[in-house]
């Protein structure tokens, strides 16, 4: 039995996984860095403990602090939220030397599909499609130079150990392999400590969809559909929905058993996520797996009916997964709005400081995931991201419709957010359609949006 969780993550994660540990009776602990001793997941936890300065190598990676404080607390569990620690297998090493329990799935599977490398070649034996590519890590340009003109033209350099769009470069010729090379490596080398990229084919403009996976200890694995995750910039997401206005029932199936027969050929347990690039004709490759709960987890949990984070916690107790999850079925349309603390204006610059006022909307069907409130002040050495609005509807229309009418009623004052960018896409002919992909943001925004200028 969990009785105490240490959540090594901070924001509204952190915050999230307070409220799940609420509701099953466990006590909680916060960690913090120094500048985010006013936030809210270190006032509503149980206990909280100081871990260090403001950056997070300092604080938020320290795995001895962390590790440290759990001790004093004698918690049972580490939950690691997203980002930060949540796919580092040393880390899940660590917690287990420590006799406490790891909120995530077993080591050996974080190892594997935590490396893009080997996950491509798991997902091979595993017959799910995977874009061509190279077959490891690439060592030099030159090689690069050859595999590329091997694929053919245009291509994508990516970390093996990255995320969030950083350590990834596009190249279309010779010319911007070579520069896209070094600089993804070093890019890679600076945000995971791993320098080392691979090459695959860059598909034009498809769909990114990525399933929800849940497995338990005891070899059941199940997925909660297809949420869209093609409105990004930058790669970095934007909007997600669930389910994809793109789907249909028979590729969602084909989808759907590939991915869960990938999970039990890992032995995958808790929750995961596995990606995909899908094209105009329905052909579908292998992107990636995240070993953890994903930032836009609210749209499935409110499609399918469920508490993800809860279901964690009770697979990492070792309880079979719920029936409420096992035999989950779509029922409404939710779509997620990511809001962040930047300026659009100024391309997306970050935006920290003071809120001097701040009210979040309400109503049927809106939730609201923020760890952001009046006289909160957003420090500038962290994730922008301040806030999830989710809409859920019985139609996409319809949650569309009340999203719009969210945002519009969101207000955050003293600092810039993306919010106007938000409901200028929710107003998008072509988005209200369902015709976009991963293209969208770079024609919507070379377009001009007349609200950003408001």
């Amino acid at each position: 039995m969990i009785k105490k969780i240490l959540i090594a993550n901070r924001g509204e994660i952190a915050l999230r996984i307070i409220r799940a540990c609420k509701e099953l009776g466990i006590s909680t602990v916060a960690v913090y860095s120094q500048p985010d001793v006013d936030s809210l997941h270190v006032q509503l936890a149980d206990e909280a403990v100081c871990i260090g300065p403001a950056p997070s190598s300092g604080s938020y990676l320290k795995i001895d602090r962390i590790i440290s404080a759990a001790e004093v607390c004698d918690v049972d569990a580490i939950h690691p939220g997203y980002g930060f620690l949540a796919e580092n297998a040393h880390f899940a090493e660590v917690c287990a030397s420590a006799n406490i329990k790891f909120i995530g799935p077993p080591v050996s599977a974080i190892k594997m599909m935590g490396d893009k490398n080997s996950a491509r070649d798991a997902a091979r034996r595993a017959g799910v499609p995977i874009s061509p590519g190279s077959e490891g890590i690439v060592e030099s340009e030159s090689e690069a130079l050859k595999i590329a003109r091997h694929i053919g033209f245009p291509v994508m350099i990516k970390a093996v150990a990255g995320g969030g769009g950083r350590g990834m470069r596009i190249a279309r010729n010779d010319g911007s392999l070579v520069q896209g090379f070094h600089q993804a490596r070093m890019e890679a080398e600076k945000a995971f400590g791993n320098g080392a990229v691979y090459i695959e084919k860059f598909i034009e403009n498809p769909r990114h969809i990525e399933f929800q996976m849940f497995g338990d200890m005891h070899g059941r694995v199940v997925h909660l559909g297809e949420r869209d995750c093609s409105i990004q910039r930058r790669n970095q997401k934007i909007i997600e929905e669930c389910p994809s206005p793109m789907m249909r029932p028979e590729l969602r199936a084909k989808m759907g058993a590939a991915s869960v027969k990938l999970c039990e050929s890992v032995g995958y347990y808790n929750a995961g996520t596995i990606e995909y690039l899908v094209d105009d004709a329905g052909n579908f490759y292998f992107m990636e797996m995240n070993t953890r709960i994903q930032v836009e987890h609210p749209v499935t949990e409110e499609v399918y009916g469920c508490d993800l984070v809860k279901q964690q916690i009770q697979v990492a107790a070792g309880e079979h997964l719920s029936d409420y999850v096992v035999h989950a079925k779509p029922r409404l349309h939710s779509i997620e709005c990511r809001v962040n603390a930047e300026d659009p204006e100024k391309n997306f610059q970050p935006s920290p400081g003071l809120i001097e006022a701040y009210y979040a909307p309400g109503g049927r069907g809106i939730r609201i995931d923020s760890h952001a409130y009046a006289g909160y002040p957003i420090p500038p050495h962290y994730d922008s991201m301040i806030s999830k609005i989710i809409a859920t509807a019985s139609t996409r229309e319809a949650a569309i419709n009340r999203m719009n009418r969210a945002l519009g009623e969101y207000l955050i004052v003293g600092v810039k957010t993306t919010i106007p960018l938000q409901r200028a896409i929710m107003r998008d002919v072509d988005f209200r359609q369902g015709r976009y992909h991963t293209g969208f943001m770079e024609r919507f925004l070379e377009q001009g949006v007349p609200e950003l200028r408001g």
